[in-house]
């Protein structure tokens, strides 16, 4: 595969064949009768030809009797994603674009680009080799350590509804003190324009009393940069969340150690209503600036609840160490973010053999807020955010350093000066192929400084330190590092099976970090009809600290550990 994942495949060899990718592509070319054309660029592309593959195969280990229940993706679907036109010269780099942008539609585990010979020496067609995801599905993300179910996600959803790539959905979340039923609706071609459209709304019931005690929704519109040449893009939105934010240790909420009396439960009432409108100037090919500016407003609420039967001392001690800053503002804000427009498509890095896009070279995000107290109850501050990446891919491996830093200067208020101080830094190290698998590294520091939400890292489990009590150990700020070699997948019928071992050594600390380490054995699955990411089981041995009880030493999520990263090295 070239560096944008749409070279012409290699002549069919039986390794060629026990590749799931290159099997469809050979199938694609067999369904149009065509030969791949070897030097595309430049010729005049005559017509653009779809092979959509059933999402149930003959190959796959299931029965056919499936398609009856899923609409495959309407070609149109596809070729209105493709940035070339008939009687335009091919352009590889337009190609692989277009592919990429096919991927981030999240409706096909595989997509890839061919060109083949067209109907004369100076002219060639473009195919395109797809295959849907199972569009009616129950989408589900979950967690659980031993027998305590953390968290549970199902989704059942629609989301390539009659085959027009519009995704319809009803949510079903789980916690360990909610539920909360919703719907959402997403059109990322609204009326086949180039205008995306996105709304959610959901109740949230309390698990215990069975009656409703929040709720939460938004609404976006946008016309996004769909294309590295599209020189503008448009965003506004609107959201709220209502809701009775409850902190957990394990199985139990946690009790906050108040110096002079009892223990303060981590409860508090959250009420945040936010909206915001940003417009984007695009320029440059290659090397891409992004100039944003933009305007929103947000209120943000919380207080200790009446049931909680706080004393005014616990409130105001409980206000003052651990709750979230209440503050309402009206901001103007700029952004600034420069990359360099060039990818390369790998394989068995997250999701075992599909092509996976990564973006190489620099990636840099500046933002600036600056709120004026514009109304009695207004904060008045200014702060800045930035983040920057590299990603260096030399061989068949890569590397990716990430860091992100924030501050913020408070010119009213209990606490005027510079606040809100966090930085963070990732190094992720991907070996070469070691015996068809690979090595995975991943080390991470999180430092809070004087954070306005107090906001407390948690470490234990599933997101990071496997074979720990979940959510054993808590602090400001976190250290942690992940060692993985991953197997090459076994493929039975389409199933891939794949093998982990692991080691993990962290800290979630306030001042010095005591580093607990783990040892353990993991399996992975993946059935790329349903999702593109692979299941994860673990089972974790503590080296050096307090060992739970056998059962919770094996945790279940979805997708892999170093998905576990703080989203504040993406946008601070």
């Amino acid at each position: 595969m070239g560096p944008e994942g749409t070279a012409a495949p290699a002549p069919p060899t039986e390794e060629t064949r026990a590749n799931y990718e290159d099997a469809l592509i050979t199938w694609g070319l067999g369904e149009v009768e065509r030969q791949v054309e070897p030097a595309p660029e430049g010729k005049v592309l005559e017509e653009v030809l779809v092979a959509a593959e059933e999402v149930v195969a003959p190959m796959d280990p299931y029965p056919s009797l499936l398609n009856i229940f899923h609409v495959r993706t309407r070609d149109q679907v596809v070729r209105q994603e493709v940035l070339l036109t008939p009687g335009q010269p091919y352009s590889a780099a337009l190609v692989a674009e277009s592919v990429r942008n096919l991927r981030k539609l999240g409706l096909f585990s595989v997509v890839r680009a061919v060109p083949v010979r067209g109907s004369a020496p100076d002219k060639v067609a473009l195919l395109l080799v797809t295959k849907d995801l199972w569009s009616l599905r129950l989408n589900n993300e979950f967690s659980a350590v031993g027998s305590l179910l953390l968290y549970l996600r199902l989704q059942g959803t629609e989301q390539n509804f009659l085959g027009r790539g519009k995704k319809v959905a009803v949510d079903f979340i789980l916690r360990l003190d909610t539920f909360s039923l919703g719907q959402s609706y997403t059109d990322k071609r609204v009326l086949g324009s180039r205008w995306s459209l996105t709304e959610s709304a959901a109740v949230l019931i309390n698990r215990d009393t069975g009656r409703a005690e929040g709720s939460r929704g938004s609404l976006s519109v946008s016309r996004p940069l769909y294309s590295l040449s599209t020189p503008w893009s448009l965003s506004t939105s609107v959201a709220w969340n209502v809701e009775t934010a409850r902190q957990y240790r394990g199985a139990d909420i946690w009790q906050l150690p108040y110096p002079d009396g009892d223990p303060v439960p981590y409860v508090y009432n959250t009420r945040e209503v936010a909206a915001a409108s940003t417009y984007t100037r695009s320029y440059g090919q290659r090397y891409k600036w992004n100039v944003g500016l933009g305007a929103g407003a947000y209120h943000y609420a919380y207080a200790p609840p009446v049931a909680s039967q706080l004393s005014d001392a616990q409130a105001d001690w409980f206000r003052r160490n651990y709750l979230p800053r209440a503050e309402d503002a009206g901001y103007a804000n700029f952004s600034l973010s420069a990359f360099e427009a060039r990818y390369a498509v790998l394989r068995n890095v997250d999701s075992y053999t599909l092509s996976e896009d990564f973006q190489l070279g620099h990636s840099v995000l500046a933002t600036l807020r600056y709120a004026p107290p514009v109304f009695p109850s207004a904060a008045h501050f200014a702060e800045g955010g930035l983040s920057a990446r590299y990603r260096v891919h030399w061989g068949d491996a890569l590397t990716t350093a990430s860091a992100a830093a924030s501050i913020r200067q408070q010119f009213s208020g209990a606490q005027e000066g510079w606040t809100n101080r966090r930085w963070a830094a990732e190094l992720v190290q991907v070996s070469p192929r070691v015996l068809g698998g690979r090595f995975v590294a991943r080390g991470l520091l999180d430092v809070n400084i004087d954070d306005l939400s107090d906001r407390v890292s948690l470490l234990g489990g599933s997101n990071g330190l496997r074979g720990s009590a979940v959510d054993a150990y808590s602090g400001k700020r976190l250290l942690l590092v992940n060692l993985e070699y991953r197997t090459a997948p076994l493929v039975v019928r389409t199933v891939h099976l794949g093998g982990v071992f692991f080691f993990d050594s962290g800290s979630a600390f306030n001042k010095r970090p005591e580093m607990v380490s783990t040892v353990g054995v993991g399996l992975r699955l993946l059935f790329p009809q349903f999702n593109v990411f692979p299941f994860r089981i673990d089972f974790g041995y503590v080296l050096n600290g307090d060992r739970p009880p056998v059962g919770s030493r094996l945790s279940l999520s979805s997708g892999q550990v170093t998905d576990y990263r703080p989203s504040f090295l993406d946008s601070p």
